[in-house]
């Protein structure tokens, strides 16, 4: 891949930012998560999972992982199976690119936000880690969505709330804007 300078000016800058924002402990229930997906798939899914059984505390060990996208298209299968017809196992660079890639169009095709989602070159090179749940019934990864709250009242309840006079109804409990200005008053002599 490219030669990139590395240790000056604004390039060094933004890598140090970029760095900045890699929490190690985010990272490890990220692999969690896919680990234990891993696990709800068949044998050689949960082969791979194996493999997710890493601690991590720096970028590397989560690039030297999911680099050549097999792992992130098995993933994707389970999530949703067929998603990526053919995982190439090659070592051959633009092979597992093409893996990267082809889990990423997955990604957009079950309704993940493209802006939300890394660049290929990002994971192969390990340039923007940082940058890495809607239609599975598998493992939960983050906060639990909210659930629906429906209520029941009683009618008696009903009856009580009739009497009051909300303020979306028009009252505002006396209060008036009276007195209230907003910039310079309009006056014939200046």
């Amino acid at each position: 891949m490219a030669n990139r300078p590395k240790g000056y000016g604004m390039t060094a800058e933004l890598a140090n930012k970029k760095a900045a924002k890699f929490d190690p402990t985010l990272a490890q229930e990220a692999m969690t998560w896919i680990h234990d997906v891993l696990n709800t798939g068949d044998d050689g899914q949960q082969e791979l999972a194996k493999q997710m059984e890493v601690t991590i505390t720096k970028q590397k060990d989560v690039q030297d992982v999911l680099k050549d996208g097999v792992i992130l298209c098995n993933l994707i299968n389970i999530i949703k199976p067929g998603s990526v017809r053919k995982i190439d196992t090659s070592k051959m660079s633009f092979k597992q690119m093409e893996n990267t890639g082809n889990f990423l169009n997955a990604c957009e095709n079950i309704g993940v936000n493209k802006i939300d989602l890394f660049q290929t070159v990002d994971l192969f090179e390990g340039t923007n880690i940082p940058q890495a749940q809607k239609i599975f019934d598998g493992p939960k990864l983050g906060p639990a969505e909210a659930t629906a709250n429906k209520r029941e009242f009683t009618d008696e309840q009903l009856r009580a709330g009739e009497g009051v006079i909300g303020l979306q109804a028009g009252s505002n409990k006396g209060a008036s804007q009276a007195g209230l200005n907003f910039g310079k008053t309009r006056a014939i002599i200046d």
